[in-house]
């Protein structure tokens, strides 16, 4: 009996510790009363985590530091995103899906009217010996032109929204070797003589560039409109077909006044140059500024200005001259009618590699239609 006495005795001492351990832990920074012993006291408990760091409690937000007033943003919000991104993902304004954008393959038709030609022909052979005795161009005898449309057609492909290339077949025709040029005289100066012939074509094939600018100058007419610019270089072939040059002054041999003697060379007079035309292969290029706008259909309209530099234009070099040589008569004397007279057979003269040459550049401004595919 006294075991069993003992025993509950002690029993009844330590069942209230293991009554209060078996209590709901409260939550975080709320008191609870800890027996101890026989009397309670009230203790506030902190939150852990498995590291021993404290947390901040839920109730305690209030009293952190106020966060700073975020800049309110007005009007068109800017791109946010990069392409550099995992998810390849940007966001645009909505009104850059209603411009106008280049993509996919095209076949381009233009047509122009030529605004401003420049260079011209002349003499080679210049410098040569007696030269004065072929008529030609001496001093630079400018183009001839009736209305000149070059028609051009393009096949090409964008790359991207900004850039496109394309290869393109541009013909000139409607020009010719001028009506009239400034020939040697002999003496060293110069005097005006008839020309005929010399039609002038050129045919060059390029490979062209276009970068459109309306990332720098900003949409035009709500991106109806979308300027660009242009580059292109390859290769003209410029031919010139034959041409006459006349020179109908008459050339005296002898002094007037002179006793005339028979069969004597006296003068020359009408001289006649067959100038034969010549074909040259060229380096050529372009520069090209304008604006697309969009048809119904696919179509897109380029409204250009053109500067294309075509090279050389060359005839072949050969020359045959024909002129009338006048005789004395053996009677009176030169200058008075009678005393010389045309000789009876014709005076032709052959010349090779004595040829003419000069640039063709032109300034165009036309328009062009593209069949997007």
């Amino acid at each position: 009996m006294k075991k069993t006495g003992i025993l509950a005795l002690f029993a009844a001492i330590i069942a209230p510790t293991f009554v209060g351990a078996a209590q709901p832990r409260p939550a975080p920074n709320q008191p609870y009363f800890q027996q101890t012993g026989f009397q309670q006291q009230p203790v506030i408990l902190q939150p852990y985590n498995s590291q021993g760091t404290v947390f901040i409690p839920q109730n305690t937000v209030g009293q952190m530091p106020t966060a700073a007033q975020p800049t309110r943003v007005t009007g068109n919000l800017p791109r946010v995103g990069s392409n550099n991104t995992s998810t390849m993902r940007q966001y645009y304004h909505p009104n850059n899906f209603d411009r106008i954008s280049d993509s996919g393959l095209y076949i381009g038709l233009s047509i122009a009217y030529n605004g401003s030609l420049s260079g011209g022909m002349r003499a080679d052979y210049a410098r040569e010996t007696n030269a004065f005795f072929v008529p030609g161009a001496f001093e630079q005898a400018a183009w001839k032109s009736d209305t000149v449309l070059p028609l051009q057609i393009s096949v090409g492909a964008a790359i991207n929204s900004d850039i496109r290339v394309d290869f393109s077949y541009t013909r000139y025709s409607g020009l010719s070797y001028p009506d009239y040029v400034q020939t040697s005289d002999g003496a060293g100066g110069f005097f005006t003589v008839e020309a005929t012939g010399g039609g002038i074509t050129s045919n060059a094939t390029m490979l062209n560039l276009y970068y459109n600018l309306d990332s720098y100058t900003g949409y035009i007419a709500g991106g109806a409109l979308r300027p660009y610019i242009g580059v292109g270089v390859g290769i003209s072939t410029n031919t010139i077909s034959d041409y006459l040059v006349y020179d109908g002054k008459f050339y005296a041999e002898v002094p007037e006044g002179t006793p005339s003697v028979a069969g004597q060379l006296t003068a020359i007079s009408d001289i006649y140059a067959y100038h034969s035309g010549g074909t040259t292969e060229n380096l050529a290029y372009m520069f090209e500024g304008g604006v697309t706008t969009e048809l119904d259909g696919g179509i897109k309209v380029d409204f250009f200005v053109r500067y294309s530099g075509l090279g050389k234009v060359q005839s072949s070099g050969s020359i045959v001259v024909s002129q009338t040589e006048w005789l004395g008569t053996g009677f009176g004397v030169i200058g008075e009618a009678g005393a010389e007279q045309p000789a009876p057979y014709d005076s032709v003269f052959h010349y090779t590699n004595w040829r003419e040459s000069g640039n063709l550049a032109a300034v165009d401004l036309g328009v062009r239609l593209r069949l997007q595919f």
